[in-house]
């Protein structure tokens, strides 16, 4: 009997937040193997054998060392292994999702990045000084240009691409959801799609999605955070 896939991730990073969910909420047997960025273990050597760019999320299959989450969701599909709801057999259905983890990782993703990096990443490992009134304002402004192409341009159903959940809307809630450690929150008057679209995210994927948000939470309640 072959050996599970052993997945290695952190639940601080959302990327690897967003595809820890996808694979709880799928059959397939996993090894989870947690990686905990706080701590540097990404960067020691053992960890550089399973993954040279030494990030998470990775996984290994066999001899068969992958990164990239868009890479590994693919690669764990064509073998099988990955929900065929969230992630579709169909060329069509699964270009749809493909359509949005493409826009989004120039937008949503990269938005709630620079947001997330800057104003607490950044300053909490004391990497750079907390940014200005006015960065902030500029970070928050570079979100919401983006959450305003969700509701005009993705959320015409009650999921990204469709009337059931996919990665699409796992992966695009992780990025906003990392915001919560910068004290953000989605505003329901300026982006009633947006908030119900969480909202649903929230309720479909639970217990899972809660239990991935601990960590996240649990920091976004404090008012000075310690360092990771």
């Amino acid at each position: 009997m072959s050996k599970p896939i052993r997945f290695y991730y952190d639940l601080l990073s959302p990327i690897a937040r967003g595809l820890w969910l996808g694979l709880k909420l799928g059959n397939s047997p996993i090894e989870y193997c947690p990686i905990a960025l706080r701590k540097f273990e990404q960067l020691t050597d053992e960890y550089k054998k399973i993954n040279r760019f030494q990030k998470v999320p990775a996984i290994v299959d066999g001899d068969f060392h992958l990164s990239e989450t868009i890479a590994i969701i693919r690669y764990l599909a064509d073998k099988g292994q990955f929900d065929e709801k969230l992630y579709p057999k169909s060329v069509e259905s699964r270009a749809r999702v493909d359509e949005f983890l493409e826009w989004q990782h120039l937008n949503i993703r990269l938005a709630c990045s620079l947001y997330f990096r800057d104003a607490w990443l950044f300053p909490m490992n004391g990497i750079a000084p907390k940014p200005k009134p006015e960065q902030i304002q500029a970070l928050i402004e570079g979100v919401e240009t983006n959450l305003g192409l969700l509701e005009l341009l993705w959320l015409e159903n009650d999921f990204l691409v469709g009337k059931t959940l996919t990665m699409a809307d796992i992966l695009g809630s992780s990025e906003i959801n990392q915001l919560r450690l910068c004290q953000y929150r989605v505003d329901e008057v300026k982006f009633p799609k947006v908030a119900k679209w969480l909202e649903r995210v929230r309720d479909t994927t639970n217990p899972y999605h809660d239990e991935g948000l601990t960590f996240i939470d649990r920091k976004s309640k404090q008012a000075t955070a310690a360092k990771l």
